[in-house]
């Protein structure tokens, strides 16, 4: 029956009894099958990890600049890797370091969560940004949102 209706005759489940056989194109179903795969994977985002590196006694402005960049990175949806080095005598203001990189994390409250505390690695600190899924920053917008009219309904009374 296959062969007349000029199609493939495919065995689903050998199995089973009796077996289980079907009438298809074959060469269609594995093109549909390819097709179906290619689109998952275009949907699929793969998240890479950014590196910014910062110094112990960064100033203001760099610190800026360079929480710009990480908050680029955030914004498209990649981890970010923010790394330390301490040099010589650096060595003693470790707790600076910890302290600097707190401050630079707490800039991304909004769209980004540590996902690894700084921790320091021989001469080098390092800590792991990760940025929020679509759901807590619906759940963070929500909040903000109630906030706000809880202080409006305040200052109206």
């Amino acid at each position: 029956m296959a062969a007349e209706a000029n199609l493939d005759l495919v065995n689903i489940s050998p199995n089973a009894a009796p077996p289980v056989c079907k009438m298809m194109d074959y060469g269609k179903y594995r093109y549909d099958q390819q097709k179906r795969e290619k689109e998952a994977r275009k949907k699929q985002k793969v998240m890479e990890l950014k590196e910014v590196r910062l110094g112990v006694f960064i100033e203001e402005h760099d610190l800026a600049t360079k929480a710009k960049l990480a908050n680029k990175f955030l914004e498209a949806g990649d981890k970010v890797k923010v790394n330390m080095r301490f040099r010589g005598r650096e060595m003693g203001y470790v707790d600076k370091g910890k302290e600097t990189m707190l401050g630079f994390a707490a800039e991304f409250a909004q769209i980004g969560n540590i996902e690894r505390a700084p921790t320091l690695e021989g001469r080098n600190l390092s800590m792991i940004i990760a940025p929020k899924t679509e759901r807590e920053k619906e759940k963070l917008a929500k909040a903000m949102k109630a906030e706000a009219e809880k202080q409006k309904g305040d200052a109206e009374q």
